[in-house]
């Protein structure tokens, strides 16, 4: 195996939003890129949306070199083998399909060579979903990024209780070496981190709209306009730090019967998100959110670069 600087050469599998992005976080840190997608007419597309994101950080000041160069350090590849060849490092970003990830890891595992570390973007299944009990499962992890990570660089990994303690070493470290900000998460556990706070967060926010309670835009607002304002750049452990006069421990023991009361209302009234609340939530956001899904996601990105050029600033 490899050490984390010794890896020059990486494999991305999957060319959609995520993969586009990954090939972006690869190659602004001077790796050799080769991108391979089970359906070649997304390649043309991914080669734009990589140009267009490189021509936005050079914008925002965020890309240190000229886009073109960094551009060039991708191939786009025809074959898995041909993106396979000498790589040091795979990363697997195709469709949320357990059967279909496991179909590949098992390809990528008798192709990719021995040394290589292979990684799933997968937001969901844990690595021994889709590696468990293939020859090289020790060099198998997830890599579960936010989208998009060449913008949001929290990343959380994961391995099986077979994979090797050096894996996970090598690709906190490699990580660490592209920008990202990485964490391990030591079980296998449902969602991971970010998705377990994510959908802890989204259960507690339908609930309330379904006891009528708020509104799906007053969650909203209180998330983008309340939350996140601090959640950009500090944690709730933190934010509870600066909230009271003795820190953290002042401010858990003062909201301490009012934190378990709410955990145990949600735990008594587990979440029963059925067909009615999820139209009941579809039609509202289809009603309130009229702008189209493109003009949203770039003026997601707009918002996300200008965030980042701000904390980096601050």
């Amino acid at each position: 195996m490899e050490s984390a600087a010794a890896i020059s050469r990486i494999a991305l599998v999957g060319a959609g939003l995520v993969g586009t992005s990954w090939a972006v976080v690869f190659a602004r840190a001077g790796l050799a890129v080769r991108v391979y997608d089970l359906e070649p007419a997304r390649l043309p597309q991914a080669r734009t949306q990589v140009r267009t994101s490189l021509g936005a950080l050079l914008e925002a000041g965020l890309l240190t070199e000229p886009p073109a160069i960094v551009a060039a350090r991708i191939a786009w590849c025809d074959t898995l083998e041909g993106a396979l060849e000498d790589a040091d490092y795979v990363q697997e970003s195709i469709a949320e399909d357990v059967a279909a990830k496991r179909a590949l890891f098992a390809q990528l595992d008798a192709a990719a060579a021995a040394h290589a570390l292979l990684a799933s973007s997968t937001s969901a299944f844990p690595t021994s979903a889709f590696a468990g009990g293939l020859a090289g499962e020790r060099r198998c992890l997830v890599v579960h990024p936010v989208n998009p990570p060449h913008l949001i660089p929290f990343v959380e990994l994961c391995g099986s209780a077979v994979t090797a303690p050096e894996t996970i070493d090598t690709a906190l470290r490699l990580m660490q070496r592209v920008g990202q900000s990485p964490v391990h998460v030591r079980e296998e556990v449902t969602g991971f981190l970010l998705n377990r706070l994510q959908w802890t967060l989204l259960a507690e926010a339908c609930r309330l709209v379904a006891a009528g309670v708020v509104s799906p835009d007053a969650v909203d607002r209180a998330l983008r306009d309340g939350l996140g304002r601090r959640w950009a750049f500090m944690g709730p452990f933190e934010v509870g730090d600066l909230n009271a006069p003795g820190g953290l421990g002042d401010y858990l023991r003062r909201f301490r019967p009012t934190i378990e009361a709410i955990d145990a209302a949600s735990a008594a009234q587990p979440l029963q998100l059925d067909e009615s609340l999820i139209a009941q939530l579809d039609a509202d956001a289809q009603q309130r959110l009229q702008t189209s899904r493109e003009a949203r996601i770039a003026a997601r990105e707009r918002r996300l670069l200008a965030l980042a050029k701000a904390l980096r600033d601050a």
